[in-house]
């Protein structure tokens, strides 16, 4: 038998010899200016903050330590102009922006790294707080398993106080608040015969904690509720017991003249017709930058995409109850996609081809951790790039297809009980698939029901077993992709399909259809709701055309579209009002990065991208940014239980007029390789 190079692995490999994996660590040559801030630069910002304010005399923590966005003309620049011979002589200068509490204040500090020096000291007297730090929460999660109140609590419902576990969810903002705390509230599980706790929630009991104070301030234990029973909740390969599931056979892949993309001082990728860069940020996790495809026919490459990442994430579940209404969650802003990056499983999250790539964060006493294998990079074989079979031409049969290889980048981010896949998918046509899936563990609320014949009132979800409820909800990602088609300057279109009725007798036809476009003039144009309306969107570059006069572009095939179904005037939807549209077009401006605003745990929806476009700024052959929106809206089912198969979605930027041509029509398949022991 003949193997293609790679296959898709389907499960772990029977044949360790093909097995590649090794984590990227760059050289010391020379840092690009967008890689991501090391070990020895963390610990440098750590150093400098501290000795502005000791610990001895202050109360500090780190909520958020990043590289302080260059200035893009100056990348831009950097760009055209580097080689390694001249790097020396390209001088970008190298930031921090920290944001740190102290003494209660947020302080925004940007640090010159050559000069180990603060440049600006500010202190955020705005409303809503920074990200949460992984220190806190866990200290957080302690409280409860000393607190008097609870423990009575838990020995009222007969349960082990020591197989209990907790964990803590923002609370949001609901009107009417005067004081400014950090607040968060707890919810406890049993972990007694399954590792699954998010199935197995104690009920009934209201805790909040004040973080500053780090102490409970805020306890009722209002009703007992059944704990859901640990009876096929286990999701571990280690503690299944037969009968098993439908075998899969294992699989090996094997790649002669080894990965075809190169790595490059640990963040620069080539491969095929592509070159970006892989940054790390601690809130929005895997970021793209500096995307440029090389076009054959003009031998150069063409900037695509200047910077790329998940924005924001919205969660609002869906049961209004008083232990129920305030899980409305910010997973970037509140909790942090980057700090909630967990590291890959060689083989099972990646396959065998894969390249890791470890990043490095501030914990928050300003000391760097590092997570290794935080992003993997791979090569996907086994789809068509195009086909044809044609037989109408005599004495000829044509049958003219072409395999696809595309470049995966991905990462997984743990928020609580839900898993994110993230993917970037790059083809050699010149698209980007950005792909989403979920998986993980539902929020579960516990019940006495234990047949749907007893549900008496609505209960806000769908009965998944005996006393266990999973309650409806929302999961809304936005992305901010900061376009460059073949140049900063560009435009967005919206193209509307429209039926013309043939009225004059010129055709036996009645009808056809035909199009409109409209380029969007200011940030209001921009705003799209996705619904029934045929429509195409797309970014074009005005200033560059074919040579058969068409504007270059790049199209936007969206994700399945999904709208809000909240109040408008109700305060998470005001708070995650990223929602509205399904499409968001803003001039680029280096301070909006975050569609839900720099703070927003606690925030009260008055820095999001809502905001900012009703200043209706002119978007017509700028610097733009797109802002698309993707999600679904989760009814969960029995197969969602007591673990989630992965349910995706995802949009596609696709090349539209940006090259003369079918770009890969001169792309060769790759070839076969013989393999051992398999049959020929």
């Amino acid at each position: 038998m003949l193997l293609s190079l790679v296959v898709l692995i389907i499960t772990s490999l029977s044949f360790q010899a093909a097995v590649v994996v090794s984590s990227v660590t760059p050289p010391l040559q020379y840092q690009h200016p967008l890689d991501p801030l090391t070990e020895q630069e963390i610990t440098l910002v750590q150093t400098i903050v501290l000795k502005k304010y000791p610990i001895k005399r202050n109360k500090l923590h780190f909520h958020y330590v990043g590289l302080d966005d260059p200035d893009k003309s100056a990348i831009l620049k950097w760009q055209q102009k580097y080689s390694p011979k001249h790097v020396a002589k390209i001088i970008i200068p190298r930031k921090s922006f920290v944001i740190a509490i102290i003494n209660t204040q947020t302080h925004e500090i940007v640090i010159d790294l050559k000069a180990k020096l603060i440049v600006s000291d500010n202190v955020h007297k705005g409303n809503g707080f920074p990200t949460l730090t992984s220190g806190e929460q866990d200290e957080a999660f302690l409280l409860p398993l000393k607190y008097g109140p609870f423990k009575a609590s838990i020995y009222k419902r007969g349960l082990n106080l020591s197989e209990v576990v907790c964990s803590d969810f923002s609370v949001g903002w609901y009107g009417g608040e005067t004081k400014r705390k950090r607040y968060v509230r707890i919810e406890c599980f049993m972990k007694e015969e399954t590792a699954n706790i998010y199935v197995r929630p104690i009920n009934g009991i209201f805790i909040r904690v004040d973080l500053e104070e780090m102490k409970i301030v805020e306890y009722h234990d209002s009703e007992t509720v059944p704990v859901p029973k640990a009876e096929n909740t286990e999701y571990r390969a280690s503690n299944q017991r037969p009968p098993f599931g439908p075998k899969q056979h294992s699989i090996t892949c094997h790649q002669p003249q080894g990965p075809g993309f190169h790595i490059d001082n640990g963040h620069s990728v080539s491969w095929a017709n592509w070159k970006f860069h892989i940054g790390f940020d601690m809130r929005a996790g895997a970021v793209i930058s500096l995307a440029s495809i090389y076009d054959l026919e003009k031998h150069k490459s063409r900037r695509v995409l200047y910077r790329g990442f998940v924005s924001e994430l919205f969660v609002p579940y869906q049961d209004p109850s008083e232990d129920w209404y305030y899980k409305t969650f910010f997973d970037a802003g509140e909790f942090g996609f980057g700090q909630s990056t967990v590291s890959l499983i060689p083989n099972i999250d990646c396959p065998p081809n894969a390249q890791f790539i470890d990043a490095h964060f501030a914990q928050a006493d300003g000391t760097p951790i590092t997570l290794k294998n935080a992003i993997c990079v791979f090569e996907q074989y086994g789809n068509i790039m195009f086909r044809h079979t044609e037989t109408i031409i005599p004495n000829e049969n044509i049958a003219e297809s072409r395999s696809e290889v595309n470049l995966i980048v991905r990462s997984v981010v743990t928020v609580g009980n839900y898993d994110n896949i993230l993917d970037w998918e790059f083809k050699a046509s010149g698209s980007i698939k950005l792909g989403l899936a979920l998986s993980g563990i539902l929020e579960i609320k516990g019940v006495s029901i234990k047949h749907k014949s007893e549900i008496k009132e609505d209960q806000h979800g769908s009965l998944l077993s005996a006393n266990t409820i999973g309650v409806y909800h929302d999961h809304f990602y936005i992305y901010h992709l900061d376009l460059d088609i073949d140049g900063e300057y560009n435009s967005f279109e919206k193209t509307n399909f429209k039926t013309v009725r043939v009225t004059d007798g010129s055709s036996k036809r009645k009808s056809y259809w035909t199009i409109e476009t409209e380029t969007a003039k200011t940030e209001s144009d921009g705003k799209v709701k996705i619904g029934t309306a045929a429509l195409e969107l797309a970014v074009v570059n005005p200033n560059k055309q074919t040579s058969v006069g068409n504007v270059v572009g790049y199209r936007l095939i969206p994700a399945p579209p999904i709208h809000p179904l909240l109040a408008q005037d109700d305060y998470p939807q005001i708070r995650g009002a990223f929602t509205n549209n399904n499409v968001w077009v803003t001039p680029y401006n280096r301070t909006e990065k975050w569609a839900g605003g720099l703070y927003i745990d606690e925030s009260r929806g008055e820095d999001t991208i809502e905001v900012w476009t009703k200043k209706n700024r002119d978007i017509k052959n700028k610097d733009i940014v797109l802002w698309p929106v993707l999600g679904v809206h989760h009814v969960p089912a029995q197969e969602d239980f007591p673990i989630m198969p992965l349910l995706s979605t995802g949009f596609e930027l696709r090349p539209a007029n940006f090259f003369e041509r079918n770009p890969v029509l001169k792309t060769l398949s790759p070839k076969t390789v013989s393999w051992p022991e398999c049959p020929k």
